[in-house]
């Protein structure tokens, strides 16, 4: 029976020419990746152009990887960084070209989810609703803390910030969590009795 090999084997590989073996990191990695994107992107096609974006710089940087810390963690760095940058850039250009139709846009949005909220019944879909209300810092803290499961330590290595505050971050994204959640499911509660 072979043994799996570690994401540090593979990258020694990548490292000393077999490029076939970034191709199961990518595996590895890939859902995360872009479970990580989209939840910031909010929609398919950039959370893809984001999550390849993320493959493509951390096949570039694999040689600058310091095994300080684990594969993950780093990806997730990058993939955070290449999120914000698209999503800075993407702003500008939605704004540039839209101008006060994003103004309209929103509403017409917020109106689509009250819709999509009552047609919903699963408790997944509630809970990525709460998370999507998050900051952007506090998204990753949550995805990474309870889908990664990453330390604090890494987490904050990965978003260069304190472990400290990381924590007192993801006390605080629970307790929004807790009352967007307990908002919602409300709501779907008097839906039902009234039905």
């Amino acid at each position: 029976m072979q043994q799996k090999q570690t994401d540090q084997d593979l990258i020694t590989e990548v490292l000393m020419g077999n490029t076939a073996s970034y191709s199961e990191l990518v595996k590895r990695h890939q859902r995360f990746v872009f479970t990580l994107a989209i939840r910031f992107a909010k929609n398919r096609e950039d959370a893809e152009e984001i999550a390849q974006d993320c493959f493509v710089k951390a096949y570039r940087a694999l040689g600058t990887f310091k095994q300080t810390s684990k594969f993950s963690t780093w990806l997730y760095t990058i993939t955070y960084t290449t999120a914000m940058s698209f999503l800075r850039k993407k702003r500008i250009e939605t704004q540039s070209i839209h101008g006060e139709e994003n103004e309209l846009q929103l509403e017409g949005h917020k109106s689509d989810l009250s819709s999509n909220l009552a047609e919903s019944r699963s408790t997944n879909k509630y809970l990525d609703e709460a998370i999507n209300t998050l900051q952007p810092d506090d998204v990753m803290i949550v995805t990474l803390f309870y889908k990664g499961e990453q330390s604090l330590e890494e987490i904050a290595q990965a978003l260069n910030m304190p472990a400290n505050t990381v924590k007192i971050r993801l006390h605080r994204a629970r307790a929004k969590l807790k009352e967007r959640l307990e908002f919602l499911l409300k709501d779907e509660v008097k839906e039902l009795l009234w039905n």
